[in-house]
């Protein structure tokens, strides 16, 4: 069984991670599970969740599972696609997002994940498309560290 780095990850509350209230359950190179409690900031204009935090989220989780593949590697990842179909509505409740590996070759990654409500109810589908990375490289003017931290 491929370890757990759930709890290591859930001490870096930093960024976007941190803003959304995600909280990682688990998180191995081959299933990353997470859930979130819906809040006022994750609402759109009509009060239901916004579109964008099932793509998020759905994002979030598979690179964590991507990378979690990649570092013993040394290398990183980055996305290249998100494509997030949204299913049904929801204003309130907690989301529970999970994604697994279609397919991990040597320079990219597809992983597919799905946000269920709290009935277990599908209210959002995607996959995401990974571009592995060799090596230090540089992304958006600053050296990508490939090494997990700890808080």
């Amino acid at each position: 069984m491929a370890e757990d780095f759930a709890e290591l990850l859930n001490t870096i509350r930093d960024g976007w991670n941190a803003a959304m209230g995600l909280h990682l359950v688990r998180a191995t190179s081959d299933e990353v599970v997470a859930e979130l409690t819906v809040g006022p900031q994750h609402l759109q204009g009509y009060g239901i969740v916004h579109g964008g935090v099932h793509s998020g989220v759905i994002e979030t989780v598979a690179s964590i599972g991507a990378a979690l593949h990649a570092l013993p590697r040394g290398m990183s990842v980055v996305g290249l696609e998100n494509h997030t179909s949204f299913l049904h509505a929801m204003r309130e409740g907690t989301l529970k997002v999970e994604a697994r590996p279609l397919t991990r070759g040597r320079r990219s990654q597809l992983w597919e994940g799905t946000v269920t409500d709290a009935a277990g109810k599908m209210v959002a589908k995607g996959t995401v498309r990974l571009l592995c990375l060799e090596g230090d490289v540089e992304l958006a003017g600053a050296k990508v560290d490939n090494r997990l931290r700890g808080g």
